[in-house]
């Protein structure tokens, strides 16, 4: 049977870090846009209380969660874990996200104050304030026996820095971002580290999304400012002056 908490219970904070994976899910604030999901693996996550936790965001070609934290007015996400041995159990943490992108100071502070381990590939540390934890029964969930990590990813990434150590400028993580991370498959901006490395050094972003529905370019920000108010404002007034000269033209036709 589900059961819903505001925090999460103290049981809960000794599960969830014994947990090997967990699930990663956003979405576009356009019904339009791509939900998106994603596995994590690896002891990459943090409690840092009842209410906030952290997870290691590591580089890779896809960049939805970024994407969808950074979108005005989003920010929503969901962390799902899941039991494969004893006792069956799901568990969703619903709650609104905030990127710490690498290289910034943000990131610096909070790796230095909760003595993070950084990799080769890591990209940012997304920080999330829940609002509710859901809990559900799992019955249906099938048995996995843990082996072990996979570490492919780091090999990859370690070899990258290795190679740009050795003054391969290619394999910089930053021309990396701006190749791939730069825009969601929605068109919505990524990360601003590898956005700012695209327009400095005139990468072209990979395309992403194919058949209909691949993009024709990236699409902007749709913001409301003050010139567009000003802009309905003078067009409401030349209209309604026009239809003033209209009536007035149409009375002095009637008159005469």
């Amino acid at each position: 049977m589900g059961k819903f908490f505001e925090t999460i219970p103290d049981y809960l904070m000794q599960w969830i870090p014994q947990q090997k994976m967990f699930w990663v899910a956003t979405a576009p604030l356009s019904a339009s846009g791509h939900v998106n999901v994603s596995p994590k693996g690896g002891p990459y996550f943090g409690l840092l209380n009842d209410t906030t936790f952290w997870y290691m965001d590591l580089t890779g070609s896809g960049n939805e969660t970024i994407s969808h934290l950074y979108e005005p007015g989003n920010g929503r996400i969901t962390v799902m874990f899941s039991s494969f041995e004893s006792s069956p159990r799901i568990v969703r943490l619903f709650g609104h996200g905030t990127v710490l992108e690498r290289g910034t100071s943000a990131f610096d502070e909070f790796v230095k104050k909760h003595d993070v381990e950084l990799l080769p590939g890591s990209r940012s540390i997304i920080v999330v304030r829940l609002h509710q934890v859901m809990t559900s029964c799992g019955y249906s969930v099938p048995f996995y026996e843990f082996k072990s990590f996979r570490a492919t990813l780091n090999e990859v990434f370690a070899k990258k820095a290795e190679k740009f150590q050795q003054g391969d400028l290619d394999m910089s993580l930053e021309r990396y971002w701006a190749f791939k991370n730069s825009f969601s498959v929605d068109g919505l901006p990524g990360m601003r580290a590898g956005y700012e490395t695209m327009k400095k050094e005139h990468i072209a972003p990979m395309e992403k999304i194919v058949g209909p529905m691949a993009l024709r370019g990236y699409r902007k920000e749709r913001t409301f400012t003050l010139w567009h108010l000003v802009f309905v404002a003078v067009l409401s007034a030349l209209c309604t002056a026009c239809s003033l000269l209209f009536l007035l033209a149409a009375a002095k036709t009637t008159s005469s």
